[in-house]
């Protein structure tokens, strides 16, 4: 009798492990916020901001899900295809759990999910998720310097700016050159691996071109989210909020973060903010540390909306 229900278990376990998963880190994502700042001290300092503003910024937080899963919808079209909503579960889980893990070791959980879920190779996981974040820091880090660009106004720091702008472009054009040099260098042994390697690429410039677009649409609706939830808390000028926004998002793509970006991720806020104008005295300061840890419980609450959102649509397909 025990022997006849262990492979009935299992086989729930396999059916359902996604559920339990998301589920599992929403349950812990939640007691960390209580233990660390207490969900009705959360409530408090919203209700300040304006529950209605909160929530407007909470949904468009949300939306950005969408487009990030749509990017790897786009990315795995064979092994995607009409499973939208699954992926966006996984997607979901990923960026809970990169948000909560320190030194960012939930990035290790998408390729372990992607293969799970929908038989992508290790490697090939791997390589598309390193392409992705280097599109997502590279979105940022030009995003952040066009303000010194504007500041100076020189013709060269332009073009220097231009060019920086379309280097993704110009690496995609080198991959089959790089890829040709991999197989030469490397034992033959691993040539299966440089094939994964290769497969995680976009394989056509329309390809690329579209991760691309999707990456900057992606993370200029989120740094304009930010920016106007850090312009409702006071802090000021309208440049700052935009600096603000830009170092919390840098320093969640780096590769050092404090669990769920603790204190790095508001820190990072009022560093972004003071570059780009914001006072520095101390009622300055004063200010942006409680925007910043503001802020950065608005993006953990919408991680958490977004995996419970996934949940509730999966279970409605």
């Amino acid at each position: 009798m025990i022997s006849d229900c262990e492979p009935d278990r299992r086989s729930w376990l396999v059916r359902n492990r996604m559920t339990l998963l998301s589920a599992g880190a929403i349950a812990a994502y939640a007691a960390f916020v209580e233990w660390f700042w207490g969900w009705p001290a959360l409530l408090r300092q919203w209700s300040e901001i304006g529950l209605s503003a909160a929530f407007s910024a909470l949904v468009l937080l949300i939306a950005t899900y969408f487009i990030r899963c749509y990017r790897i919808y786009d990315y795995f079209p064979n092994e995607t295809s009409g499973r939208f909503l699954p992926l966006f579960r996984v997607t979901q889980v990923h960026n809970l759990l990169n948000i909560m893990l320190p030194f960012r070791a939930g990035e290790t959980s998408f390729p372990l999910l992607m293969r799970s879920e929908f038989s992508v190779p290790l490697a090939r996981g791997t390589a598309a998720l390193l392409v992705m974040r280097l599109l997502d820091l590279h979105a940022l880090l030009v995003v952040a310097v066009v303000g010194l660009v504007f500041g100076r106004g020189s013709i060269a720091l332009w073009v220097i700016w231009f060019a920086a702008l379309g280097s993704p472009l110009l690496f995609f054009l080198l991959k089959d050159r790089a890829i040709a040099l991999a197989r030469r260098l490397l034992p033959t042994r691993l040539e299966s691996i440089v094939d994964e390697l290769e497969a995680g690429l976009p394989g056509t410039l329309a390809a690329f071109l579209r991760a691309w677009g999707m990456t900057i649409l992606n993370w200029a609706v989120k740094v304009i989210v930010l920016a106007w939830v850090l312009a409702f808390m006071g802090v000021a000028p309208l440049a700052a909020c935009f600096g603000g926004a830009l170092g919390g998002e840098l320093s969640s793509v780096l590769p050092m973060h404090a669990p769920a970006g603790v204190g790095t991720y508001p820190a990072a806020i009022a560093a972004g903010a003071v570059s780009f104008g914001a006072p520095a005295g101390k009622a300055g300061l004063e200010l942006l540390a409680t925007a910043g840890v503001n802020a950065h419980l608005l993006i953990i609450v919408s991680a958490v909306a977004g995996t419970l959102l996934s949940m509730v649509l999966g279970k409605r397909r």
